[in-house]
């Protein structure tokens, strides 16, 4: 009986919304990810806020226009550079433990004066504040008095779910950019063998031409007819 109400009331722990509490502090960052287009000669940043003694993690994807390559720089809150990537295609860098504030993050594509950028970032946050929640909701759960379902196997039969859910979503959108990436190439290419047969059948049919009227000025008598 006493099993049954623990797992009553962790099923509805799972299912309702969290309430807010005054004083509870703010809540957890989420993980985000964001794709734009950066034009040529131009430099863009955006601008993360994490929390202290946690783990970031950015990867970062150049998935559209010519040489797929870009510049990259990340900045601790303090202004401090972190990392710098001088024209490279993708990275993945972590920072651990963070700083609280706001990270730097630059993307640069002055180097080109033609081709614009297609960039694809993501931002992975692996903070101790969930860890904290976890315990507070297995203490509150878990009765005086001993159950036959350990609440400390449920505990960490969750979380190894939820990280590997997570990191299920990451390697999903890391495909996504991956697929787009090469659809950009492969239509790009297509374009590019589209315009160059079109000059060949251009310059064939103007040999053609040429040889034609070749041909026939050899064939043409124009010497005087005597009367």
């Amino acid at each position: 009986m006493m099993a049954a109400g623990a797992a009553l009331a962790l099923a509805l722990w799972l299912l309702l919304p969290p309430v807010e509490v005054a004083g509870a502090g703010p809540p957890p960052i989420q993980d985000g990810e964001f794709t734009f287009l950066l034009p040529a000669g131009r430099k863009q940043c955006f601008y993360q806020s994490a929390p202290a003694n946690a783990s970031l993690e950015t990867e970062y994807q150049v998935i559209g226009g010519a040489g797929l390559d870009v510049d990259f720089t990340l900045e601790s809150p303090q202004g401090v550079l972190l990392v710098s990537d001088s024209r490279k295609a993708d990275g993945v860098h972590t920072v651990e433990p963070t700083e609280a504030g706001d990270y730097k993050l630059c993307f640069d594509n002055s180097f080109s004066t033609i081709s614009e950028k297609l960039v694809f970032f993501e931002l992975i946050f692996d903070s101790l504040q969930d860890d904290e929640e976890v315990e507070g909701w297995a203490e509150a759960v878990e009765p005086e008095e001993m159950l036959d379902v350990k609440m400390e196997d449920i505990k960490e039969s969750i979380e190894t779910m939820r990280t590997r859910l997570e990191r299920s979503i990451q390697m999903l959108t890391l495909l996504r950019a991956f697929e787009a990436r090469d659809r950009n190439l492969q239509e790009g290419n297509l374009e590019r063998v589209n315009f160059w047969s079109a000059v060949n059948m251009a310059v064939l049919l103007l040999v053609a031409v040429l040889q034609v009227c070749t041909v026939k000025r050899f064939f043409q008598d124009k010497r005087p007819v005597p009367t």
